[in-house]
């Protein structure tokens, strides 16, 4: 049996949990990331952005804002799916 193949970013994801303790010190900047290397650190995600398809073309990298507490996001199961013509407009 084959091991499980890594998702997209979880090792780039790793690093980043992994090196927070260091990345604090620019918190509310966005970190540039690939596997294992912090490769810079940006004051806008666009600059980050255009540095990572800069140096990495398409392949996978991670830009992520540096926060030492991370804001929990709360999406609930219940959504109701609805079309243009059958939502009303709040």
């Amino acid at each position: 049996m084959k091991p499980e193949k890594n998702t997209s970013l979880e090792k780039e994801l790793e690093t980043y949990k992994n090196k927070l303790p260091e990345l604090k010190q620019h918190e509310g900047k966005f970190v540039l990331i690939k596997g294992e290397e912090v490769v810079d650190t940006f004051t806008s995600y666009e600059d980050a952005i255009k540095e990572g398809y800069k140096k990495f073309g398409l392949e996978p990298f991670l830009v992520k804002q540096i926060h030492s507490i991370e804001q929990v996001q709360f999406i609930s199961r219940s959504v109701t799916f609805c079309s243009a013509q059958t939502c009303e407009k709040s």
